[in-house]
């Protein structure tokens, strides 16, 4: 019997069982094939169950009669149908919904590595033993947990490959190949050489992760297309039987916008991770990426596509699959009926506190740590035990607990950490990685397709939080502060002759005992602003605010810094407009202030109008919202997808466009276009409006500026 440790690295399903991929202590990638088993449940009409029965019965699959929980309705007689074949399973199911379309099923849609780790208690990315006994006889034993602080370091090998321009403006000349520190390029002039050259470094190398720009929908399709062409194979999976997996390119709604996502190409064996085609992958990276995989179960170059919400989907799959709760396909649970008052009373959602409009000297934010997961784990918030007393923990709370658990370990780490210190970035990127986890998860409660979702249990999370916040504001008004402003989940406090955070560190150990979720100081600002409505100067508005802590370090919210579609060269400008005022230490030098940014307005209008900024600072970046034809009339991304498609590109909505403007016809230029945009044609009034707007959010002239020059 031989016996392996090493780092599972992915899990996939064959017709015939599963495959594993580990990178053993010794350095090599061990291929292990598993019988594995798929067990999906059918409940409903018995007489429909018995037709059921019969048809299945010419099928290659066990059939049994068994009892299952259902996490709404408790314990069902269902049907449980058994297939040694896991990557057929859509289609036997896809076959008997159509004959049955009106039973319930279970079980049907789980990802394989799910169903593994739930049976097999590993986890992807850990460390693990395998004994072997022949080829087919293994068993696998975990040695590590996903919820380690400081999980051993995989030595992955990483294969970086980058075209010298963005393939969509023109047609790449190189290829840029980055590998453990060695940098070379391989000319793109000729296919034939180009993909021998590619395939020894392949198999030179033979990296666990291949990281491209471009590579989903460009790179790969790219290089297939020339390996027909030329002859020569070149298979970029280490699985030598499998060819590379591609998923076509969609658009999708969520969260009350349309998202594009590309073509997608997946490796066997290996990784590969298109950093340009990555939902989160610039905010959190491969560390943030890898964290997600630990704990959610989905494999890393998956997990690096999707979302949180995903994510967040998968983790609830694998507590209902190791508490032996059926998962349904579908979401089975509707709204209640409620009054139109009971809805009022119900639907309120977070607490937000208009703030007092205008430049507040030394503030200090206080933060509750993840509020509404908080709130779901301490007082066992879910969809099947709202309205229930003693009701015991249900599955979101089960979810929720260690990844909460662990973030805020992972924060604990950090605020002890020299921002020097090697480990803070690593550190810092799997602490994000969580976060957005937590973040959805409140989200998934109330999302009208989620499995485990009922708008009951949302609605009372954001009714405890609101209770909550009230706790907090009464706590500090009671011990003499003056509460600022109020969103969802933090305050901004202000006190006579308080400016230290050790000053506040009392009424933080308040508001913590009274609701007993934890609560941490964002920071102590020198100043902050917080903005009026441009249509009425009386009028606040809550998620608009920029402020300078102790130590000089910018916070905004909701201004043109944090915008997408505002041009680089604003984006600058303001910041260092911003940063001019940081260095005001008090209010009153605050105002003083505002002359020097008035300068370096000037001065930057200026360098526009002599053509000293780089195109590229002026690119305007917006998404298309439709499809071009269904616009009456066109917005300036519609006007330069019309300028693209004239030359044989196509668009789907959800899809972002970038563009000048330019005093043309169309007011656009397309960046992508070949011919490039003369400078003298740049609309140059357009972008000093831009920057006016943006300066202007910064130097609001509403009546609190006003008395506040006329006090000083």
């Amino acid at each position: 019997m031989a016996e392996t440790t090493g780092w599972l690295l992915d899990v996939y399903a064959e017709e015939d069982g599963i495959t594993l991929w580990l990178l053993t202590d010794a350095g090599q990638h061990l291929c292990l094939r598993m019988d594995f088993d798929i067990t999906f449940y059918v409940a409903g009409d018995f007489r429909l169950l018995r037709q059921a029965w019969i048809y299945l019965k010419e099928r290659d699959v066990r059939l049994e009669r068994t009892v299952r929980r259902d996490l709404f309705l408790g314990e069902r007689d269902v049907m449980a149908v058994t297939t040694p074949d896991p990557a057929n399973i859509q289609k036997l199911f896809g076959d008997l919904q159509r004959q049955f379309p009106s039973l319930d099923y279970y079980d049907v849609d789980i990802p394989i590595t799910l169903r593994f780790i739930a049976q097999t208690n590993t986890h992807l990315l850990g460390r693990c033993c395998v004994l072997q006994e022949g080829e087919w006889g293994q068993t696998i034993e975990s040695l590590s947990s996903p919820w380690e602080i400081n999980p051993t370091p995989i030595p992955l090998s990483i294969l970086t490959l980058v075209p010298d321009c963005n393939p969509a403006i023109r047609t790449p000349k190189q290829l840029h190949v980055n590998y453990n520190q060695k940098e070379y390029s391989l000319s793109l002039q000729s296919p034939r050489p180009f993909l021998i050259s590619l395939k020894a470094d392949l198999q030179r190398i033979d990296p666990d992760l291949i990281l491209t720009d471009y590579g989903d929908t460009w790179l790969f399709p790219q290089l297939i297309q020339w390996s027909k062409e030329t002859g020569i194979e070149l298979n970029l999976n280490r699985d030598r039987e499998r060819h590379v997996l591609t998923r076509k390119a969609n658009s999708y709604f969520a969260y009350g916008q349309v998202t594009y996502r590309g073509a997608q190409a997946h490796l066997f064996g290996r990784w590969h991770i298109d950093r340009k085609n990555a939902m989160s992958f610039g905010e959190y990276g491969l560390e943030g990426a890898m964290e997600q995989a630990r704990v959610t179960g989905i494999g890393v170059q998956e997990m690096a596509r999707k979302s949180p919400g995903a994510g967040i989907t998968a983790m609830q799959m694998l507590t209902a699959l190791r508490n032996n709760i059926m998962v349904p396909v579908q979401k089975q649970q509707v709204e209640g009926r409620k009054t139109l008052t009971e809805l009022i009373r119900a639907d309120h959602g977070g607490l937000i506190y208009q703030p007092i409009i205008g430049l507040h000297g030394n503030v200090a934010q206080i933060d509750f740590s993840s509020m509404y997961p908080a709130i779901m784990v301490k007082h066992n918030i879910s969809p099947e035990t709202v309205g229930k007393e003693d009701a015991p923990e249900g599955l979101i709370p089960k979810t929720l607990r260690p990844l909460l658990e662990k973030r805020l370990m992972l924060k604990n780490i950090l605020s002890d950490l020299d921002p020097r210190d090697c480990r803070v970035n690593v550190l810092k990127a799997r602490a994000t990685a969580l976060k957005w986890l937590l973040v959805v998860c409140f989200g998934y409660l109330g999302y009208k397709n989620a499995r485990f979702g009922k708008i009951e249990s949302h609605e009372a999370v954001t009714a405890m939080s609101r209770e909550l916040m009230l706790q907090a504001k009464e706590v500090a008004e009671d011990m003499g502060f003056t509460v600022l402003h109020m969103y969802v989940d933090c305050l901004f406090v202000q006190q006579e002759g308080f400016c230290k955070p050790s000053d506040f560190t009392q009424l933080m150990n308040a508001i913590e005992e009274k609701t007993g979720i934890p609560i941490v100081l964002e920071g102590v600002f020198k100043w902050v602003v917080f903005l009026a409505s441009r249509r009425d100067a009386r009028v606040p508005v809550p998620n608009q605010y920029f402020g300078a802590f102790q130590d000089g370090t910018l916070k905004y919210r909701g201004i043109e810094l944090r915008r997408r579609d505002t041009p680089l060269w604003v984006r600058k400008i303001q910041l260092k407009a911003l940063e001019v005022l940081a260095r005001a230490n008090t209010p009153r030098e605050f105002v003083d202030l505002v002359p020097d940014v008035k300068m370096l307005v000037e001065g930057a209008k200026r360098d526009l109008r002599n053509g000293r900024v780089p195109l590229e600072e002026l690119v305007v970046r917006q998404r298309l919202s439709r499809t071009i034809e269904a616009y009456k009339t066109p917005s300036p991304a519609a006007r330069a997808a019309m300028q693209l498609q004239a030359h044989g590109r196509q668009f789907a909505p959800g899809q972002s466009l970038e563009f000048l403007f330019a005093r043309n016809a169309t007011g656009v230029h397309a960046w992508e276009l070949e011919e490039a945009l003369d400078s003298g044609k740049l609309d140059a009034k357009r972008y000093y409006k831009l920057l006016d707007r943006a300066i202007q959010t910064v130097l609001t002239p509403n009546k609190a500026w006003c008395d506040l020059k006329r006090l000083f």
